[in-house]
């Protein structure tokens, strides 16, 4: 659904060509990340495997460097509207 909100600003790198607000991005600025890595953290759980549990920890830290990453361009690009944004929603 996320990629789906995202039409064509989806990129695997972080570029900034449009500040999407709508849909899972309403409310979260990183819906792909979140859930991807919480489905990780479940099927984890699910087979109680300290490998999986390692790889979903070094998940986390690698969104949460992308994350930072996107941020920054976004509001190189949009400045006060990115802001506004990331005031009004969550991770």
């Amino acid at each position: 659904m996320a990629k789906l909100n995202l039409g064509e600003s989806f990129t695997l790198s972080a570029q900034a060509q449009h500040l999407v607000t709508h849909g899972l991005y309403s409310r979260i600025r990183h819906p792909i990340y979140f859930f991807s890595t919480l489905a990780l953290f479940a099927i984890a759980l699910c087979l109680h495997s300290l490998l999986l549990y390692i790889y979903v920890a070094l998940v986390v830290g690698v969104q949460l460097w992308r994350a930072r990453v996107e941020e920054r361009v976004l509001a190189e690009r949009f400045g006060e509207a990115y802001r506004e944004y990331r005031r009004r929603t969550w991770f």
